[in-house]
């Protein structure tokens, strides 16, 4: 975007939300693809479902990333937190 947001009307501005949401909701659908991929891995290698290290390992990056864009680190951790549970829940209905 090279628009000043405070030059943006109202609309213009929710044109972007609109825009930013959309592609909020496209990287949630790749890394749930990839997720997906990575559980069909776990299940042929025999592998759990659940990998805590890993986890953490994700929320710990979720934190650095939301420090890095000067986000809330705990909204930030709580999304990937529920992102997690989702990919887990699916990954537990496809076995």
């Amino acid at each position: 975007m090279t628009t000043n947001p405070e030059e943006m009307s109202l609309d213009e501005l929710r044109e972007e939300i609109e825009t930013i949401d959309q592609e909020i909701v496209e990287k949630i659908a790749q890394r749930t693809y990839v997720a997906d991929t990575i559980a069909q891995v776990k299940a042929e290698k025999g592998l759990p479902t659940t990998d805590e290290a890993q986890e953490q390992a994700v929320m710990d990056r979720a934190g650095e990333n939301a420090e890095q864009f000067d986000v809330d680190a705990n909204l930030v951790k709580a999304i990937f937190r529920l992102l997690i549970e989702l990919n887990k829940v699916e990954q537990r209905e496809s076995r």
